[in-house]
């Protein structure tokens, strides 16, 4: 007779008469679900649980079927006997399972009071009398998510399940789906996190051999300093280079890591590039996977560069832009050791290498060609220029090329640049050279200089007008956002522009979008901006002086240019440069100029950088009579340190600027920041001031 009565609280139906007895199956319950705690892994955890609700609940037999993703498992216990089985095997009720877990498909239990009647379930019934069994209680172990199966309680005795206790035993079915679930969570969780780490390692591993590959380029050393990594994430027991040699047409072993090597195996072994494994690799650009047998052991010694107790070989096509420039070897000493994920990988692996060896064969022609460059320094100033397309920037100091460095990788690129230096510095040069590397070089470079209009014509000169927009506006005007378009547009000076107008220009930044003074149309540019300023915009952003999100919008890619007291070593060319263009313009022939004149000039700090240097040498050129340039000494006399005072030029100088900056910090009241700020006063920037006291060993005096 089978009772599908739904489930009842238990703590409801406990009889009252029976309260004596709670302690004891609360001690009982607490030990079992200690016991169950022990297990940390599934499997484990349902081998013990028939045993351990033996030890709980009085039955004949308890049987736990368990479903999962590949199907049912079944795990019964007999008195002391304890027996497992999947879906698969033939069991003597004949796949009793798939009904027990049918019957709590809807209830969480189900009581047999008497299998001799019938049930609707002759499987079921079938084996549980096979084992001696009358009556029968079958929970169900679900979660709120999913059903993992259930459980059966068999006694020899009919009628032996009350419902009180079918409600118990479901509270405990309950506890017991919760812990296996807790533990599938588990091992799900374990294995996304191993699965993590394997990803963290690979990707660790990409960019270890990246930055080798852009910091060094010495093949052999990238592919020294990567190969244990490789070998350590990808579990190889070998790694090797093998590239064709230059001049005999033979595969060259380049470089080997073998840790495990049992033969003679050494790096510069050249094999014959017909008849071998790595050849064929080489010559197709296909890639190879498989065991040794699976191919004839003559041509596996003739080409692969290993010996002694390899099973599975793994060659790899260093493709670079569909040319083939060598192969990578990888070994394993286990059979079928690469699955499509490692080759995935190693796929990557290889391009990274690819992309080495290519760095490599180019920087070792770079040196060959540099090697032949003469030593003499203005040929190298204008081979310099002519290779960086820098041909109006003159000079080859560190910082200079810093400078350099940068507008070359910025130019090909669409972003806004904000190009910062002292006055007369050659803010307006940089700009130049960033549009002439660029895309738009053969579209219109647009320059405007902030400070050289009034305000309220400003925003006509940026956006345009149309006639009658304003007294004056007699025909209508086009302005420098609409002629940049498509090339690029300079504004020098930035700072200059008002708090009223500046919203204006964040929205052609942002949007692309303006009308015209007088005009209710929107017109669109694709002009590239460039700003330019000697201010600190950041003081200016702080004094609400200019606006925030403006500031962001400029300060995208900043270039420094610095003052022409920090790349003393230019001048000299800058005088060369001058002094010849001037020379030329006024039909004279001026080619030299005295030791005395030079570190004269070299020796001057400069406020109004190149464009005062300009004018020093211009003039000279004029006052010069011969082929010698004469420089006014006594023009520059305030500024340059007395020779007799001092023997060393630069402590002198060093000497002065320090009194200078502590005269201005002393006016400031130590400001530094600010328009009114030493910074500002001096013409420098923040930072550079605070490195220039530093410098110096200026610091601020305490107060008594």
């Amino acid at each position: 007779m089978l009772n599908r009565n739904m489930r009842r609280p238990y703590l409801q139906l406990m009889p009252s008469n029976d309260t004596a007895r709670h302690p004891e199956q609360i001690e009982q319950l607490l030990r079992f679900v200690r016991q169950l705690e022990t297990h940390f892994d599934v499997e484990s955890l349902l081998h013990s649980l028939p045993t351990e609700l033996s030890n709980l609940v009085t039955a004949n037999t308890i049987a736990l079927v368990y479903r999962n993703e590949d199907g049912l498992s079944w795990y019964i216990v007999e008195g002391n006997n304890c027996v497992s089985g999947t879906e698969s095997e033939e069991s003597p009720s004949q796949q009793w399972q798939n009904e027990i877990c049918q019957l709590v498909s809807e209830l969480p239990h189900v009581i047999f009071t008497s299998l001799n009647e019938g049930s609707g379930f002759p499987r079921v019934g079938q084996f549980f009398e096979e084992h001696g069994n009358q009556s029968l209680c079958v929970l169900s172990l679900h979660t709120a998510l999913c059903r993992l199966g259930a459980i059966c309680f068999a006694r020899s005795q009919q009628d032996a399940f009350s419902e009180e206790e079918a409600d118990l035993l479901s509270l405990i079915a309950d506890y017991i789906a919760l812990a296996i679930d807790d533990r599938i969570n588990f091992a799900r969780s374990e294995a996304v996190r191993a699965q993590l780490d394997s990803e963290r390692t690979k990707l660790k591993l990409i960019l270890d051999l990246n930055n080798s590959v852009v910091s060094n380029l010495e093949l052999r050393e990238v592919l020294r300093s990567v190969s244990p990594s490789i070998r350590k994430a990808m579990q190889l027991d070998g790694v090797a280079l093998i590239l064709p040699e230059h001049e005999s047409k033979q595969l060259q072993l380049y470089a080997l890591d073998f840790p495990d090597s049992r033969g003679q195996v050494h790096e510069e072994m050249l094999k014959p590039l017909d008849g071998s494994l790595a050849s064929e690799v080489f010559r197709s650009g296909r890639l190879w996977v498989g065991d040794i047998e699976a191919f004839d052991r003559s041509d596996f010694n003739n080409g692969v560069p290993f010996v002694g107790g390899l099973e599975t070989v793994c060659m790899l096509p260093l493709t670079r832009f569909k040319n083939t420039l060598g192969v990578l070897c990888l070994v394993r000493l286990r059979k079928n050791a690469f699955t499509q994920s490692d080759i995935e990988f190693l796929s990557q692996i290889a391009g990274q290498v690819a992309i080495a060896i290519d760095n490599a064969f180019a920087y070792r022609r770079i040196t060959e060609l540099s090697d032949k460059l003469t030593q003499e320094k203005l040929y190298l100033e204008d081979e310099i220029r002519s290779e960086l397309n820098f041909e109006e920037i003159i000079g080859n100091s560190a910082v200079l090329r810093q400078v350099l460095r940068q507008v070359e990788a910025v130019a090909p690129t669409n972003s806004t640049v904000l190009i910062l230096g002292e006055t007369g510095s050659g803010k307006e040069l940089i700009a130049r050279a960033v549009h002439n590397l660029s895309r738009r070089s053969s579209h219109p470079f647009v320059k405007l200089n902030c400070a050289a209009i009034p305000t309220g014509l400003l925003e006509s000169e940026l956006f345009g007008h149309e006639k009658g927009a304003f007294t004056g506006a007699i025909a209508q005007r086009i302005g420098r956002f609409e002629l940049a378009s498509q090339g690029t547009i300079f504004l020098d000076e930035i700072s200059e522009i008002s708090v009223e107008l500046q919203p204006k220009l964040l929205r052609v930044l942002q949007e692309r979008e303006f009308e015209r003074l007088g005009s209710s149309r929107t017109l669109r540019t694709d002009a590239r901006l460039i700003a330019a300023t000697n201010r600190e915009l950041k003081a200016m952003v702080e004094e609400q002086r200019f606006r925030s999100d403006l500031f962001y919008r400029l300060n995208v890619f900043p270039i420094y240019v610095p003052p022409l007291r920090e790349r003393k070593e230019d001048i000299p060319f800058l005088v060369r440069h001058f002094a010849q263009h001037f020379a030329r313009n006024m039909m004279k022939d001026i080619d030299t100029i005295s030791a005395e004149a030079m570190n004269a000039l070299v020796r001057y700090p400069w406020p109004g950088n190149i464009r005062e240097l300009q004018n020093v040498i211009e003039r000279a050129v004029i006052l010069s009579k011969g082929p010698e340039l004469k420089i006014s000494l006594a023009d520059l006399k305030s500024k340059i340190p007395d020779a007799g005072a001092h023997t060393n030029g630069v402590a002198t100088l060093e000497e002065m600027e320090r009194k200078h900056i502590l005269s201005v910090l002393e006016q400031t009241n130590w400001v530094f920041a600010g328009p009114n700020g030493a910074a500002a006063r001096l013409g420098i920037k923040r930072p550079t001031l605070q490195f220039r006291m530093q410098k110096l060993g200026i610091s601020r005096p305490h107060k008594s």
